[in-house]
This record gives structure tokens, C-alpha cells and sequence, in this order.
């Protein structure tokens, strides 16, 4: 039995869950001992993490029993829910009214859960100028998540909400620069021109979690909106060209043509475009990057991420 506080992380095999648990590890400190859930201990990613010195326990979302098991004797936690594993904003609010039943009845006492804002609180579905998904949000992976907040409220589970946002690691994963019939790489996304987006490097949800918990009871109960950067589409295709060593031009795409497209998720997508772009000066507003590189100093820019993953950005064009 360790004697250091342990921190549960859940999805601790993907990528915030990941970053997560490389943030504790890594503590020159070492102030915290590391649990990490999955619904497969056996698999190679869990059987990596413990061979690097965390825990691993089998634990389901959608089984509240192995939740309280998992949790038992824990301190705190870092927690995030997929919902692209499944798409059904019912189902990932029930996993978050799981999560935070256990942490609850188990007395966990920091939870930092990685959430983001219900768009509806700026955006209400009567508002026609985007069609309502799952016959009740604008963007349901935005919305289940911030709608789920009141879960760890009314528990009375002492938890720091920490908001995310568009991720880096996109530009390497699925939208990122392709190459048009004359040649030229393009940067299409459906952003309007002269609108901001705010990024994250994924690596930095789990170094911010970290500092959260290490802060003692300074973030409890408070919000953390976070991301790295905040870049103009242009920006960023300025940035990938330099980057890449070669021109990157930007194309917006019109948000009603985008929902057009054939490809998974494009009204969400869309939607969630949309919402980034109507709501620029509220949600990056909501992104203090300099309070933030002072909680996180190591919270990366476009420009630094972008070099750091360059030969994975050139890999990813083909």
C-alpha cells in the first residue's frame, strides 16, 4: 500500500487520460500515486502503464459497482468521458451521473473532470440558425458534458471544472492540410474568416489537470477554461505552412455547406464550427492564456507544438 495520495485517472489509456497520468509520473515531486482505469487491464496500452509505475484497475462507466471498487481509498481524480465511442449524448450523461454518484459515496476529495461548455447557455436550440441533434443540443458532445457538471454540484463532490477545447493534434488526426488539384495544400475548415479558435496541445489537459491537484484545494469548486492558443484560420494555415515548408492556404467553408458533406459527424462538426465562431469573444474570451501559462508553464502554443510534431504533420498530408 502506498502512502502518497492516489489519483484516479479514467481513460487512461487514450489521450487525455493519458497525458494525465504522464503529468503525475513525471513529477519530479512525486506527490501522487497513480490508479489507472480501463475496462481492460490485459490490454498492451494498460499493461504499458503499469510497467511504467501506475495501478491499473478494471473499471466501466456504465457499471457503477466497478466505479466505487476503483475509486475506494482514492484522493482525488481526473476524469473524461468518450463520446465518440458511442455518439449518444444520453449515454455519456449517464456515465458522468455515474462517475460522479462514486465519487460521492467513496468521498474522493478533488475531482478535476474535463468538461465543456453546454453551448446552449449562449445558443438555445429555438434559435434556428443551426439545426438541434439528438432532439435537444446544438453540438451534443459539447452540451452532455456541461449539462453533466450538475452532477458533481448537487453530489457535493469538491471538483474543479476544466474546459477544453479544439485540440492540436486534429491537424495530424483528420483536419488537417490536404493537397487541391492545383497542388496547393488548403487548410478547409468551417471557420469564417478573421474568426478565432482556440487550441489545445491534448498533452496539456493532462499537465493542467496535474497542477490543478497539486494546488491543493485552490481550484476547488472554481472553473479553468483552457487552451493554448487563440488563431485565426489563416493563422493557423500560416503557421502548419511554415512548418510543413511549404504554402498552406485557408478555405473556409460556409457551416451549411460543410453540414453537406459526407463524412461522419458533419452537422455536428458543423454546429460545433458554428458555435466557435458566433461565440469567439465569449469562449476565448473565457481563456486567459496568460493566467493559464502561469498555472501550466509549460502550456504549449501553436507555433511550439506545431515544430515539436512536424514530421507528423508532413506524415499525415501523404
Amino acid at each position: 500500500m502506498t502512502s502518497k495520495p492516489i489519483i484516479v485517472v479514467a481513460g487512461a489509456t487514450g489521450s487525455q487520460g493519458g497525458g494525465a497520468i504522464t503529468a503525475l509520473l513525471e513529477d519530479p515531486q512525486q506527490r501522487f500515486a497513480v490508479r489507472a482505469l480501463t475496462r481492460d487491464p490485459q490490454s498492451p496500452a494498460a499493461l504499458a502503464l503499469a510497467a511504467r509505475g501506475a495501478a491499473v484497475v478494471r473499471a466501466d462507466f456504465t457499471h457503477p459497482a466497478t466505479l466505487e471498487t476503483a475509486f475506494a481509498g482514492a484522493h482525488g481524480a481526473f476524469f473524461v468521458t468518450n463520446f465518440w465511442a458511442h455518439g449518444s449524448a444520453a449515454q455519456e450523461t449517464q456515465e458522468i451521473a455515474n462517475l460522479a454518484a462514486a465519487s460521492a459515496s467513496t468521498k474522493l476529495s478533488h475531482v478535476v473532470w474535463s468538461t465543456l461548455e453546454d453551448t446552449r447557455d449562449l445558443l438555445p436550440v429555438s434559435d434556428p440558425r443551426m439545426p438541434v441533434l439528438q432532439d435537444a443540443y446544438n453540438v451534443p458532445h459539447f452540451d452532455a458534458k456541461g449539462e453533466g457538471n450538475r452532477f458533481f454540484t448537487d453530489a457535493g463532490v469538491p471538483t474543479t471544472f476544466l474546459n477544453t477545447t479544439f485540440f492540436y493534434q486534429g491537424f495530424i488526426d483528420g483536419v488537417g492540410p490536404r493537397r487541391g488539384e492545383d497542388g496547393v495544400l488548403a487548410l478547409t475548415l468551417p471557420l469564417e474568416s478573421g474568426k478565432r479558435l482556440a487550441g489545445v496541445d491534448v498533452n496539456d489537459i493532462g499537465r493542467t489537470a496535474f497542477a490543478i491537484l497539486a494546488a491543493g484545494d485552490t481550484y476547488v469548486g472554481r472553473t479553468v477554461s483552457l487552451a493554448g492558443d487563440h488563431l485565426t484560420g489563416a493563422e493557423y494555415a500560416d503557421i502548419l505552412g511554415e512548418v510543413i515548408g511549404e504554402t498552406v492556404r485557408f478555405d473556409a467553408v460556409p457551416y451549411d455547406t460543410f453540414r453537406t458533406f459526407p463524412i461522419p459527424a458533419a452537422l455536428e462538426v458543423a454546429n460545433m464550427f458554428q458555435y466557435y465562431g458566433d461565440f469567439d469573444a465569449q469562449f476565448t474570451g473565457a481563456r486567459d492564456l496568460d493566467e493559464l501559462r502561469r498555472l501550466n508553464p509549460a502550456l504549449r502554443d501553436f507555433r511550439t507544438w506545431a515544430t515539436e510534431n512536424a514530421d507528423a504533420l508532413k506524415a499525415a498530408i501523404g
